[in-house]
């Protein structure tokens, strides 16, 4: 077996690694932007009592935002490993 046989055996062995790394930071880059809209609503709620149910509100639409671009982005990893 010559060595260029090896390593492309190496190769194909690793190569759905990318897809499950991909899809491991979209979970974690979502859970850190959410929490980072929390922390800006309470943030803002402790400043602005009298505007807490506009901010709340926005920090919900802004969090499902997220949250959805953050499936995708998981689901796009995890199809990568299954090609």
């Amino acid at each position: 077996m010559s060595l260029m046989t090896t390593l492309l055996e190496v190769q194909l062995g690793y190569s759905h690694f990318g897809g499950a790394i991909g899809a491991g930071l979209a979970a974690i880059g979502a859970g850190i932007g959410i929490g980072q809209i929390g922390k800006g609503a309470v943030e803002s709620i402790a400043r602005q009592p009298e505007a807490s149910n506009d901010i709340r509100a926005n920090m919900i639409l802004t969090a499902a935002f997220v949250e959805g671009v953050a499936l995708f982005a998981v689901i796009a990893g995890l199809l990568a490993v299954l090609k």
